[in-house]
């Protein structure tokens, strides 16, 4: 089975970007009809709100005026494949880390980590990508 291309969308590397970015993929979703469960469209727009936070405060896509972000999704059966493109850092990859039950952030990847079927990330020419494949019960082949 091959994946099927939704679409993509280019943010600047700001905050601002988190809301366009849920906006974007719930309109995929929806226009496709890819999923009618509240819960799978939940975990979906959570885990682009992470990707993309994450995104904007760890690469260079944040750090420089005028860096982009790039939100794609495609779907492969009952799989959607976020993938979130940036300008790269000089950090390692992204990492799952375990932070205090009191701390005030730092749980994105492990949410990712517990709601993703896998994720990952790899360099590009021009960055990093950070995918994750999701589970979603009424996506469409």
């Amino acid at each position: 089975m091959t994946s099927r291309f939704l679409g993509a969308v280019i943010l600047p590397g700001a905050l601002i970007s988190v809301p366009l970015a849920r906006a974007f993929v719930k309109a995929a979703l929806r226009l496709r009809a890819l999923t009618h469960d509240e819960g799978d469209e939940y975990m979906v727009l959570l885990v682009v709100s992470e990707l993309v936070t994450n995104s904007v405060r760890h690469s260079n896509s944040g750090r420089r005026q005028g860096g982009l972000v790039t939100v794609k999704l495609r779907a492969k059966g009952p799989v959607l494949r976020l993938a979130v493109v940036d300008e790269g850092a000089s950090d390692s990859a992204p990492q799952v880390r375990r932070v205090e039950a009191d701390s005030d952030g730092g749980r994105g990847l492990e949410l990712i980590d517990e709601m993703a079927l896998k994720w990952g990330s790899y360099e590009v020419a021009t960055g990093r990508v950070v995918w994750a494949d999701l589970a979603v019960t009424a996506c469409v082949p």
